[in-house]
């Protein structure tokens, strides 16, 4: 299966002519065309299908997509153990802050 996923922009740049992020995937990082949405800023959350960011998603449905899709195993399917490690880093370092 391949899902559209939503990810936080890091940053931009041009490579080649084309418009790219590197994009944050609840800790998997993945650089993104953004031609389809050139005016994505630094923050903001896309919605990324087969590495071209397709629109954007306000930051409150990006979390609970990414934790649904977490919850149901998808992101494991769609990333491989790079997320399960990801999201392992991710929780232990929220959890030392609290």
């Amino acid at each position: 299966m391949c899902l559209a996923v939503p990810g936080r922009v890091l940053r931009t740049s041009e490579v080649d002519g084309a418009v790219m992020a590197e994009v944050d995937f609840g800790g998997v990082r993945k650089d993104v065309c953004l031609q389809y949405v050139p005016d994505a800023t630094v923050g903001e959350y896309v919605i990324v299908h087969v590495g071209f960011a397709i629109q954007r998603l306000d930051e409150a449905s990006a979390r609970e997509t990414l934790a649904n899709f977490e919850r149901l195993g998808l992101l494991e399917e769609e990333f491989g153990d790079g997320f399960e490690l990801a999201a392992r880093q991710r929780d232990s370092v929220e959890g030392a802050g609290r």
